[in-house]
Parts: structure tokens; sequence; C-alpha cells
């Protein structure tokens, strides 16, 4: 994905807006609908209040003070602390105080936290819809999707993390009589960098496994979803975790995100590329661990014998959901000669169709870009396209009339290299066509990036898809669904290859992460040594004699 690192340029009015959308279904001649808003729908004023913002910042290190903006508007959402290094440093202290009585409770009450968790969030998601609404100008329907995944992420760690972190027996050097016991211990304070795209699900979600590990955090939210992440932390703390082992820092990237790094004892990433590899530098040089999900320029591949009407459902669905500022959104489209022609009719009907809006309610299909920057990337890399000869099927124009970051869902025919599209991420509501002649032409052409995050393969026959996704150099696959099936089987690892990241969520790799294993061997009867009076020569015959007779017993 795109720089997380408060990159948004918004208005500097001081009152906060609507958001409440437009009232009409036609919206420009020729353009993408809007969808009306309904009648008393919220407004920013009314969920966002001050006593929200000082209930929501309690506790929070903040020598200063920074602003927030709804991407509806571009008007003021929030004022809010804004953290100095020493305000860092002062967090990690705090949560370093926390963290060793949370690492020495049970870790069926630590994992009991995370079950009450999941229910108070399904209890009060319309709170949070609302935030993340506000805050990233999504829909309300993507914004449902950070609910349900971190619903799935607290049931997951909150049955499974006992067994998980459970001491593990293994067979020793000498069978029987070396007893090998598996430990896990936290890592101690993780530092974790959340991005804005997704400030629900890529905050609390992400840090979750570190709790039920034993970990404390010191997250750094970006300033424009912070709320948002604010939101997540009070509900933790209902649910049972004590308050000093989250830490919530907030303020500029190049000044909290290196303090953050310097100081903890894991890193967590998510965000761009090349602010990634920065990340990682830091921490090698201080020798420790760091999982990082970067960017992406995913591929979704059409097969021949494809269902044309699902599959275009599904590319609207991978390519448009949070107006494509997802790390995992597709951005390149390969399709079969043979159904090209049909399959874009379907899929240009389907996107022209889609409603933009910004109302806190469901009905809208795509919402807002979240920031100027963002923007600004995806008209250039149409503009270059189009000058250099591409063909703008669908959407190709911004939408000031629904909001400031409002962009149609664009459809791009006819790109090549050098086009910037073609390769760079663009992290917004583009996507790109290409038809291509045979399976192997293919997967060389989704192989053919840097990066390895998701892809997509759409196909009836079940067996040959699998076996091109299984082709394919990507951290996920999904086989007739776009990112959400790989993404929501929690119990399976989820990450990228080459330039899109290290390391894995979900699973047993999600969490263990947050551990340092420890073998602890305990040798009984016989020692590793010349003993029972044999001489070394004898002893070492007798070691020979005991490995040969291991292997033939088909002991590992």
């Amino acid at each position: 994905m795109t720089d997380t690192q408060d990159t948004r340029s918004q208005s500097n009015g001081e009152d906060r807006g609507t958001a409440g959308g437009s009232a009409t279904s036609e919206g420009t001649p020729g353009g993408n609908p809007v969808a009306a808003a309904p009648a008393g729908v919220r407004t920013a004023a009314d969920v966002v209040t001050s006593e929200l913002v000082e209930a929501l910042t309690e506790g929070v290190i903040g020598s200063g003070r920074t602003s927030s903006h709804t991407p509806f508007t571009g008007k003021k959402l929030a004022e809010l602390p804004e953290s100095t290094p020493e305000d860092v440093a002062f967090a990690f202290h705090r949560a370093r105080e926390a963290q060793g009585a949370w690492a020495a409770t049970p870790v069926q009450e630590r994992a009991a936290v995370l079950l009450r968790f999941h229910d108070l969030v399904l209890a009060r998601q319309n709170e949070v819809l609302d935030l993340i609404q506000l805050e990233t100008g999504k829909t309300r329907l993507h914004a449902h999707e950070e609910v349900q995944a971190v619903a799935v992420a607290a049931r997951h760690y909150g049955r499974r993390a006992p067994a998980y972190l459970r001491p593990k027996r293994h067979t020793g050097a000498i069978p029987v009589l070396t007893k090998v016991t598996e430990n896990r211990h936290p890592r101690g304070v993780v530092g974790q960098i959340a991005p804005w795209n997704y400030p629900f699900e890529l905050s609390v979600g992400d840090a979750l496994p570190a709790f039920a590990a034993g970990n404390a955090v010191v997250m750094k939210p970006d300033t424009e979803t912070a709320l948002t992440a604010l939101w997540a932390r009070r509900l933790l703390i209902e649910a049972g975790l004590p308050k000093n082992v989250w830490q919530v820092v907030i303020g500029e990237g190049h000044v909290v995100g290196p303090a953050v790094v310097e100081r903890g004892d894991y890193v967590s990433f998510t965000g761009s590329t090349r602010t990634g590899r920065g990340v990682a530098q830091k921490a090698a040089e201080r020798l420790v661990g760091a999982s990082l999900e970067l960017g992406g320029k995913n591929a979704m591949i059409v097969l021949p014998d494809a269902d044309l009407d699902k599959a275009a459902a599904g590319a609207v669905r991978g390519a448009f959901s949070s107006a494509g500022q997802l790390c995992i959104s597709i951005e390149r489209l390969y399709v079969h000669e043979s159904v090209a022609d049909a399959f874009l009719e379907r899929f240009v009907a389907r996107t022209k169709r889609m409603r933009l809006g910004s109302a806190l309610a469901y009905g809208a299909d795509m919402g807002s870009l979240v920031s100027q920057k963002q923007l600004d990337n995806v008209s250039r890399h149409i503009e270059e396209a189009v000058a250099k000869g591409a063909k703008v099927l669908a959407g190709g124009r911004a939408r000031p009339d629904v909001g400031p970051l409002f962009h149609e869902p664009t459809i791009l025919d006819g790109v090549e290299s050098p086009m910037a599209v073609c390769t760079e991420e663009t992290f917004g509501p583009v996507v790109s066509v290409y038809r291509y002649s045979d399976v192997d032409e293919a997967v060389e052409l989704a192989n053919s990036t840097a990066y390895g995050l998701n892809a997509s393969v759409w196909g009836r026959n079940g067996r040959q898809a699998r076996e091109v996704a299984a082709r394919l150099r990507s951290g996920t696959v999904n086989v007739n669904e776009g990112y959400a099936a790989a993404y929501g089987s929690v119990q399976s690892p989820m990450g990228g290859m080459g330039d899109s990241g290290l390391g894995r969520r979900h699973g047993s790799e999600g969490i263990l992460k947050y551990t340092e294993s420890q073998t602890v061997a305990h040798q009984r009867v016989l020692p590793m040594a010349p003993s029972f009076g044999m001489d070394d020569a004898k002893y070492s015959q007798f070691m020979s004699l005991s490995l040969k007779a291991l292997k033939a017993l088909r002991f590992r």
C-alpha cells in the first residue's frame, strides 16, 4: 500500500460538515449515480462530540495538539493529543511496567478478554462503523468488513491462543532419557505502526494476538484515523485488558514512527514497501524481529470456462472495495481472449452502475478516497495512461459534486509498459484489463511483478483453477473470490512474498511471531558423554549403533 504516515491534505476548516451525502441519485450526467441519503442520517457533528473525543483520548500521552479531518468534506473532525519522541519513550515505560503482570496472567484469562471484546464489538458495531466511515470515507458495507475481520480474529485467538501457546513436548536427543519441552514467552512490548486504510482491522486486529501472547503494545495509528483505534482500545479495556498494556501515541510519521521502531521488542508494520524497508533496516540494527505487510499489484485471472457474470461481480468487489484502497485489492485483470469481450461487457456495465455516496448508512457501493495525495495519484495514473494510448472503458474522472476526494471506479484497456499504472501500485479505484491466449501466459504475466501479496483465479473447473492458483507467486490466492475468502480464513496464514513484505498474520504464525521460543532439555540417567565405564571409543561406537537403531525404528 502507499505510505501510512499522515499524508492527508485537507481543508483547515473548523466545523465538521455533515458527511450526509447527496439526496439525489442522478449524479453527473453520464457518470456513476449517487446513492440517496436516508432521512435523518447521522452527521459528523452527531458522532464526533467533544465528550467522545475526551473519553477516547483519556490516558493518551501527548505534549502537543494535532487534528484529524473527514475525507467526505475535508473539514476538521477532531482535535487530538500529539506525541513527541519523549512522549513515546514514556508510553513504552508505562507499557513495560504493565506487561509483566499481564504476561503472568494465565493465558486462559487473557484469551477470555478477547472473547468478551468480540461480543462488545458486535453489540456496539454502529459506533465504530460511523467512525470508520468518517475517518476513511468508505461505505458502510466496506466498513463492516473491518467489523467482521476483527470479530473473527478475536474469536479465533480467544479460542485457540491457549493451544498455540501451550508448552509442547518433543522427542529429545536420546528418546525417553532426554525430556524436551518447547515454551513460548512474550517478546515484551510490541511497537506497532498501523495504516489509515483499515483503521479498525489493521490496528486492533493485529494487536489481538500480541495481547493474547502476553505482550504489551505501543501503537502509532495514522493521525487521520486515530479515533477508530482509540475506540478499539477503549472497548478492549472494557473487556478486561489492563489500560496501560495498550498505549497509543499520535503524531507525524517521521517523528513518532522511528521512536516506536527504536523501542519495540518486536515491530509490526503495515504500509508502503519503501517505508517498510526502512523499518526492517532499523529493526535489524537492533536485532529485533519485524512483520511487514507492504504493497501489492494484485492480479486476477479469468479462465476461459469462468462464469462471466460471477467473475464480473467479483471483479467489481475485488477492484473497488474501499475505493481500491486495500492492500489486497485487484489492480491487474487478465482475461482469456476468447471471453474477453463478453466479460468486459458485463464488468463495464456493473462498474458504471456503482453508486457513490457519503452517508453514514448502508446503500452506497463506493465511497471516497482518503486524501488529496491518493486522488492525485489516481488522476496521474489515468491521465498518463490515456496520453500514451490507453482507453477508459468506465469512470476516469473525479467527482467533486459528491465530495472533494471522490473518484469514479475506473477500468482501463490497452495499458502497457512503461505506463506507471502498469507496474506501480495505484491504491485507488483503477483496474487495468489485459488479454491472454493461454494459461501459461496468464501465469507469467501475473507473476511479472516484484510484489506478491494477493491474487484471484476464476473458473468453473475448481481443480484446474486451484492448479493455476498454486503457480502464482502470491501469499494468498482466492479461487472464485477477489480477496475475502483467503483473508477471512483466519486459521491460515496471510501475508506477502517478494516486495509485499515479511511475516504473516492469522493462524499460528500470527501469534507465535509475538513470542520467543525456549527449548528446555532435561537429560536423565545417561549423560551426553562417556559413562558407565565406557571409554571414548566405546562411547562413540555405542552412539553410532544407537543412531542406526533410531533410524530403523523411524524416530524423527
